[in-house]
C-alpha cells in the first residue's frame, strides 16, 4: 500500500470495509457522535487518514475506517460539509456512512473502535460495540466508559476535537509527511498538474490540514471565543496552517478569515430546509433514568423556527421527539441578533408528567443561575399535547450542548 490523497483513502477504506463485511473478517474504526457535526465528521476523518497512512499500517495492510455516523440521506443536511469537504477534493457522497456498515450487529469476527468527539458510545452501534472500544479522544465531560487502558485515550476541555486529534496525530503525521516512499497517481484523479511525489503529498497534507482547521475555526468561532479556545486549539492551529502554507499549490492565497466565513456562512443557510429538518440537522440522543433526552443544535432563534413551522415549533418538535422515543426534548439555539451579538435559547418541552416533567422542573430549578436563564417571550402558536414546556434566553452564551446536556441528564437521573 502507498500514500494516498484523502479521496483515495476514503474509496480505498470503502472497499476495504465491503470486503471484509463479505469475508467475515476483522476491523478497526473509528467514529464520531450521533450529531454528525464537522468536528465529529472530520476528526475520524484525519485520524483514520493518518493511522492508516504509518508505515507500519501499510505494511499490514490495515485500514482505520472513519465512520460518519448519520444514514447517507442525511449528509444534504449539511452545507458546511459540502463547502469543506471540497477543498480536500472530495464531496459528501466519499463518506463512508451507517449505510456503508449494512445490518447490526455487523458480519464481523471482530471489530475495535476509537471514539473521537464523544465518549460514552450511544445508538445500536453502541449497543453491541461497546465492549470493543479501544481507543478515545475527545473534549466533553469524560463519563468513564472508556477503557483506563485504552488506546489513545485522550479525554480533555478544548474547542473542537480536531485539535485534540491533530495534535495527537502530529508526530505520525510529520513521519507520514516526510517519508520518500513511491507514491504514483492517485485512485481515479488526475495530477492537476502536480509532477512530483513533494507536491503530491504537501498537497494531500494540507488539503487533510484543511478539514481539521475548518472544524477548529467554526468549533470555535475563527478562534475567538474565549470561552471556548484552549492551548490545544491554538498549538493545532499553528501547526495545521503550516501544513497549509508548506503546499504551494493549497497555500496560494490561503486567508483565515475568509476560509472560515465561506464554511460559517455556509452552516448558517438552513432557508431551503424544512422544520424537521433542522432540527434533525445536529441532533443528540441519550437514555438516562429511563427516559430518552433529545437535544438539537439550531443556528436560528427560536421566532424563526415558529414563524417557519406550518402547524408551529411546538407540533414539530412533539412530532418528531416522538418519532425518536423522547420524552424530553430540548432546542438549543445560537445565532447572531439583529445587533449582531451572539446569543443563546433554550426550549425545553417534556412530552408526558410524572418523572419527565420532573426532571424538566429539576432542571429549570438548579441550572437558572448557572445557565442565566431569564424567560422569552415569543408566541407559540400551540402548547397542547405536552406536560410542561418552557422557552428561554440564556444569557450564559459560554454553555453550549457540551455543558447543557449533561446538566438535563443529571436532573432526569
Amino acid at each position: 500500500m502507498v500514500r494516498m490523497s484523502v479521496r483515495t483513502f476514503l474509496v480505498k477504506a470503502k472497499q476495504n470495509l465491503q470486503q471484509t463485511l463479505k469475508n467475515n473478517g476483522e476491523a478497526s474504526f473509528v467514529i464520531g457522535n450521533e450529531s454528525a457535526d464537522l468536528d465529529s465528521i472530520t476528526s475520524a476523518i484525519v485520524y483514520g487518514y493518518i493511522q492508516t497512512s504509518t508505515l507500519e499500517s501499510m505494511r499490514a495492510q490495515k485500514f482505520y475506517i472513519p465512520i460518519t455516523n448519520i444514514p447517507a440521506s442525511d449528509l444534504s443536511l449539511r452545507p458546511e460539509l459540502t463547502a469543506l469537504l471540497k477543498h480536500a477534493a472530495i464531496s459528501p457522497s466519499d463518506l463512508i456512512t451507517l449505510d456503508d456498515l449494512g445490518s447490526i450487529p455487523l458480519t464481523l469476527s471482530k471489530s475495535s473502535w476509537t471514539l473521537v468527539d464523544h465518549n460514552a458510545f450511544q445508538g445500536a452501534l453502541g449497543q453491541h460495540y461497546r465492549a470493543s472500544v479501544t481507543g478515545c479522544i475527545d473534549h466533553h465531560d469524560d463519563e468513564h466508559h472508556v477503557p483506563s487502558a485504552a488506546e489513545p485515550r485522550l479525554i480533555t476541555k478544548s474547542g473542537s476535537c480536531s485539535s485534540l486529534v491533530a495534535n495527537h496525530c502530529r508526530d505520525a503525521w510529520d513521519v507520514v509527511a516526510s517519508s520518500s516512499s513511491a507514491i504514483g497517481a492517485a485512485l481515479g484523479q488526475s495530477s492537476d498538474g502536480l509532477t512530483d511525489d513533494a507536491a503530491f503529498t504537501t498537497t494531500w497534507d494540507a488539503q487533510l490540514a484543511k478539514l481539521a482547521l475548518g472544524s477548529v475555526l467554526i468549533d470555535t468561532i475563527n478562534m475567538t471565543d474565549e470561552n471556548k479556545v484552549t492551548e490545544h486549539d491554538r498549538k493545532a492551529v499553528r501547526y495545521l496552517e503550516a501544513r497549509i502554507n508548506a503546499s504551494p499549490r493549497v497555500g496560494k492565497g490561503y486567508d483565515r478569515d475568509r476560509f472560515f466565513t465561506e464554511i460559517n456562512e455556509a452552516k448558517s443557510d438552513v432557508d431551503s430546509l424544512s422544520v424537521r429538518d433542522v432540527l434533525r440537522k445536529d441532533y443528540k440522543q441519550w437514555s438516562e433514568g429511563g427516559m430518552e433526552l433529545g437535544v438539537t443544535s439550531v443556528v436560528k432563534p427560536i421566532a424563526w423556527l415558529e414563524k417557519k413551522a406550518e402547524k408551529g415549533v411546538v407540533d414539530e418538535s412533539v412530532e418528531f421527539a416522538k418519532s425518536r422515543g423522547v420524552k424530553l426534548f430540548a432546542i438549543m439555539t445560537a445565532f447572531n441578533d439583529e445587533s449582531s451579538e451572539f446569543a443563546r435559547q433554550l426550549l425545553l418541552i417534556a412530552l408526558e408528567g410524572g418523572k419527565v416533567k420532573e426532571a424538566a422542573e429539576r432542571f429549570s430549578k438548579q441550572c437558572m443561575e448557572e445557565l442565566k436563564l431569564q424567560n422569552n417571550s415569543v408566541q407559540l402558536a400551540s402548547k397542547d399535547g405536552v406536560a410542561w414546556i418552557q422557552c428561554y434566553e440564556q444569557k450564559n452564551l459560554a454553555a453550549s450542548r457540551k455543558r447543557v446536556a449533561p446538566l438535563l441528564r443529571e436532573a432526569m437521573r
